[in-house]
């Protein structure tokens, strides 16, 4: 069952829904990609993992209490041991321990040395909202301080768009090829809702042309193969906030209705 919509589906934006979506993309992307690639270029899917720190709730900090028992005394919360040496009650309090978040993006490699030609990169929500959003910035720089293709694709409404020098251009949804020959000018592809998803070049070495991926064709795979038609639930609110009039299209293109 084809999605009621033109283009991305804002219903999959579900937390419920977007990880699942988010795995199955990039592996059509990876496959479709690597079907068109030259002989000599490979494309592989891979992660790493960033630890973020979660920040202890205001207001629950507590002086640590102390027990203190002398030989001799009534109380009985420790057995004090001979000689009057004092003897201390622990307190437990629960660790700050970082939560892992995993983030899967595919990599372009040059044969026969598999040097590292180009990272394809599409955005996750801990990519655009703190703590994660710092992470992965990081990241990015490290990347674009380096003599390789960057490519981002934010099919996200909500959060933090990346950072760039002056404002994008109108869209809902974005391309950005960042090619290493050019940095740090930006080729940026900008989509409407409305719209659907447009084929975008993938950068390879010089003299190689580029190489073009549909993300129209990427997307029906990715979402016919997750069954989402008769997953998502059309009637349910929305999970993201939108303009009244764009909302009221959404909705009733989610009804099968044309505006």
């Amino acid at each position: 069952m084809p999605s009621p919509f033109p283009g991305m589906d804002p219903y999959l934006e579900d937390p419920a829904f977007w990880s699942d979506f988010h795995f199955r993309f990039i592996n059509y992307w990876c496959e479709t990609l690597a079907d068109a690639l030259p002989e000599d270029y490979e494309a592989r899917i891979t992660e790493r993992v960033n630890f973020v720190e979660v920040l202890p709730a205001r207001g629950n900090r507590r002086e640590p209490d102390i027990t203190v028992t002398h030989q001799g005394e009534t109380r009985r919360e420790s057995a004090a041991p001979s000689g009057g040496t004092t003897v201390l009650e622990p307190i437990s309090v629960p660790l700050a321990i970082a939560e892992p978040e995993q983030e899967t993006y595919i990599e372009v490699l040059h044969r026969p040395e598999r040097s590292l030609v180009a990272v394809l990169e599409p955005l996750s929500p801990a990519n655009k909202e703190e703590p994660g959003r710092a992470h992965y910035l990081a990241k990015r720089n490290a990347l674009l301080n380096q003599f390789v293709h960057v490519v981002e694709l934010d099919l996200l409404l909500k959060g933090q768009r990346p950072p760039f020098e002056k404002d994008l251009p109108e869209g809902d949804y974005f391309a950005f090829v960042s090619r290493a020959e050019r940095r740090p000018n930006c080729d940026v592809f900008a989509w409407g809702l409305r719209q659907p998803l447009p084929p975008i070049p993938i950068p390879l070495l010089t003299p190689d042309p580029d190489v073009l991926v549909d993300l129209a064709a990427v997307f029906r795979t990715a979402y016919e193969r997750g069954r989402y038609g008769r997953s998502l639930n059309y009637k349910a609110p929305l999970p993201i906030r939108l303009a009244p009039e764009v909302r009221l299209w959404v909705e009733q293109m989610a009804q099968g209705g044309l505006v």
